[in-house]
């Protein structure tokens, strides 16, 4: 089980697989690496898949530093320059798209392209910083077991998968959970995205009307961008559109090669 040593402190669990174009997912908060379990399996026959648990979720441990975008994007570069990639394809689920979006700002130099999936520049509507805010009061509280069952069951598609996803979003800390949470709703880079000039692709789930603004405001705002929306699916697309997501990825990367 690979862990990098980020300081004396801490350490980063990580999984690598595959050869070819590198790219790395990114997990929301209380979920682990263990959401892209189906990208790992299918897209390392093509590429080199490389997952994570973020500090303070699944086997990464409590960061005494608060979690921020930032530190998240330092902890990539970190992994990257400890697997000797230069540059990496950086793909986030959720909130996670948001830090694809920091990364593509801040660390141009060391991305191919972005793929959000599902995700936001900023928190905007009423019921998406209801959801957060609840996840933060209930990280507060030292909830962890509540938001790792709801969590864990609304992205699973088999009871295998739930009872994986549960065990490790168990094994969370509260803290460095609300700190992602946290940093999530307030985050804000929307006046900011057509300063992004690489290629940028755009997921969303065909039932997740909620999150149109979110991908239509992307789609707009970034120079060079494509939108896919997949059918019959709302927002757990890593896990209940597996096939269709995994496909759209690697025409996304091919054609960025032709």
């Amino acid at each position: 089980m690979p862990m990098l040593d980020l300081d004396s402190s801490i350490s980063l669990h990580y999984s690598v697989r595959g050869k070819g174009v590198p790219i790395v997912f990114i997990h929301p908060p209380v979920l682990t690496s263990v959401n892209f379990e189906y990208q790992l399996a299918k897209l390392s026959e093509e590429f080199k898949v490389i997952t994570f648990d973020i500090r303070g979720h699944g086997r990464s441990q409590y960061s005494r530093q608060p979690v921020t975008y930032p530190l998240i994007i330092e902890d990539i570069k970190h992994l990257l320059d400890h697997l000797k990639i230069k540059k990496a394809m950086i793909c986030g689920y959720s909130t996670g798209g948001s830090i694809v979006l920091e990364f593509l700002l801040s660390c141009a130099d060391r991305a191919l392209g972005g793929i959000v999936i599902g995700g936001m520049s900023e928190v905007r509507d009423t019921s998406l910083k209801q959801k957060i805010s609840l996840g933060i009061s209930l990280a507060q509280k030292d909830a962890v077991p509540i938001l790792a069952l709801s969590i864990s069951w609304s992205n699973s598609n088999t009871i295998k998968l739930f009872n994986k996803m549960f065990n490790e979003a168990l094994k969370g800390d509260a803290r460095n959970i609300e700190q992602y949470y946290h940093y999530s709703l307030h985050y804000n880079c929307t006046y900011q995205l057509e300063k992004i000039n690489l290629p940028t692709l755009l997921i969303y789930g065909k039932q997740d009307k909620p999150m149109y603004r979110y991908a239509h405001l992307l789609h707009e705002k970034l120079p060079y961008t494509e939108l896919r929306f997949i059918d019959h699916v709302k927002h757990q697309i890593p896990t209940k559109a597996a096939n269709e997501l995994n496909e759209s990825i690697k025409h996304f990367i091919h054609s960025q090669s032709d």
